[in-house]
């Protein structure tokens, strides 16, 4: 009996099944055994129009340097290395570096953006407040070790196996973490000299997210396959940062389908001379925008501008929201965080207003930043409900880093509990779902200040802080 016909019939039914699980970007059985041996190569690679380009062009490494890639090295991370000639660079001025996680099944690609606060101060940007800017003497090599978890295990979406049981269908893609050395939330260019308080050396530091977001773009154009599907997400900095470079990262990359989970990095609307009583963050954004270089000519925002089109006002950042929908409109874009919110509540309001600086004690100071958060927040779902390809999920409360990151550790605990909804079905629905985007806000907190004490949480808290 000649056995080959039976044997080609009995791999043939076993790969139907796995055929018809795949997800769209997924290569064949067949194909994943050829890109064992040979690495699958770019296929989008960048235009000399996008090299040259004369803003924010896509640079490259020089020929000769060694970004100690390895293609055919799967479900490790490997250090990518950044040259000054690409236009990377970190804050104190070393070098630049992100950290990409290969798999040989999948096209598809989730871009992680690292959280990490802002600075525009001495003081901040050198680390030295409670309210700093992450990674002020920049990126080690080993940083996505086990030896530092507030990078290598911060969440379940850069994470194979979660040890907390979450499941994302992005764990089995290609994965790419994007470090945060800028304190610029991944939107500014600029070298600011911040002089010493006490007398002191000044610190020059560069304001230089946007052009390390182009790099890391340029590099995963010349180096891995065009994504299918593509997903940007981040909390905090690496939350608002994923939104203000998702159209460009999205523009130059091209999947077929794309996707945002903005964790907690709200864009407020903050109207050039508006009152702070009626849009909070007018004062943070009158702040950051010299700080950071943000308006100057041919300089970020009038990038953004330029790639949203007709729908950003230059006058308010969170026009970016509704441009975004308009221009993508097949894209799902979701916005999730907690109504108590204290730590970028503390960012955006604390420096600004002298009634929370004098606060007579704690409860007070968190009772006048929550007034001004549901104010910005208040506006804010108004803009996400009305926008069909935009979801706003809600929460009110996580005994965690300050309600602070709905995805860090874990995706427990941020449920909407008058719906029945966790954190997971809103983050299914963006990733997964069909029609509109899903939108739900929790109105109290009563039910989850009410909950049983998490020690694990307790622990990562204190290790926190």
């Amino acid at each position: 009996m000649n056995r080959k016909p039976a044997t080609l019939v009995l791999l043939f039914a076993l790969a139907m099944p796995a055929a018809a699980l795949a997800e769209e970007g997924d290569y064949a059985w067949w194909q994943v055994l050829v890109n064992l041996v040979s690495p699958p190569a770019a296929d989008n690679k960048v235009t000399p129009a996008q090299r040259n380009a004369p803003t924010y062009p896509l640079l490259a490494n020089p020929a000769g340097f060694d970004d100690a890639f390895a293609p055919g090295h799967y479900s490790g991370w490997q250090t990518v290395q950044l040259a000054p000639q690409t236009g990377a660079v970190c804050g104190n001025g070393t070098p630049y570096k992100f950290f990409v996680n290969r798999v040989a099944d999948t096209r598809n690609t989730l871009i992680y953006m690292e959280g990490g606060g802002a600075c525009w101060d001495y003081a901040s940007c050198k680390g030295l407040t409670p309210r700093s800017a992450r990674n002020p003497d920049g990126i080690p090599d080993d940083y996505m070790s086990l030896l530092n978890p507030g990078a290598s295990l911060v969440s379940p979406f850069v994470l194979r196996i979660s040890p907390t049981g979450d499941v994302v269908k992005t764990q089995k893609w290609n994965l790419v973490y994007v470090p945060y050395c800028t304190g610029d939330i991944y939107s500014g260019d600029r070298v600011a000299v911040y002089p010493d308080p006490n007398g002191g050396a000044p610190l020059v530091y560069h304001h230089n997210g946007l052009r390390n977001a182009r790099a890391v773009v340029s590099w995963l154009k010349d180096h891995l396959p065009r994504p299918t599907q593509l997903v940007q997400a981040g909390c905090s900095a690496g939350g608002v940062g994923s939104m203000l470079n998702y159209e460009h990262m999205r523009g130059d990359l091209a999947p077929n389908r794309a996707f945002l989970i903005n964790d907690s990095g709200p864009v407020f609307s903050a109207p050039n001379g508006a009152s702070p009583a009626q849009y909070p963050s007018v004062p943070l954004f009158a702040t950051i925008r010299p700080a950071w270089g943000l308006d100057a000519t041919n300089g970020p925002i009038d990038y953004l501008a330029g790639r949203l089109g007709p729908g950003f006002s230059r006058n308010d950042y969170a026009t970016l929201i509704p441009a975004l929908a308009n221009k993508r409109r097949s894209d799902r874009l979701g916005i999730t965080y907690f109504w108590q919110d204290l730590n970028y509540s503390s960012y955006s309001y604390e420096r600004f207003f002298p009634e929370i600086q004098n606060a007579p004690n704690q409860a007070a100071k968190e009772a006048l930043l929550h007034q001004k958060w549901a104010v910005d927040t208040t506006r804010l779902k108004a803009t996400t409900d009305s926008l069909s390809n935009v979801g706003g999920y809600f929460p009110q409360f996580r005994a965690l880093n300050e309600s602070h990151c709905d995805t860090i550790v874990d995706f427990k605990n941020g449920d909407v509990q008058e719906r029945g909804l966790e954190l997971s079905h809103f983050i299914d629905n963006v990733l997964n779902g069909q029609g509109a985007v899903l939108d739900a806000s929790e109105s109290s907190d009563q039910a989850d200040r009410a909950k049983p004490f998490n020690p694990f949480y307790a622990l990562i808290d204190a290790l926190l802080n």
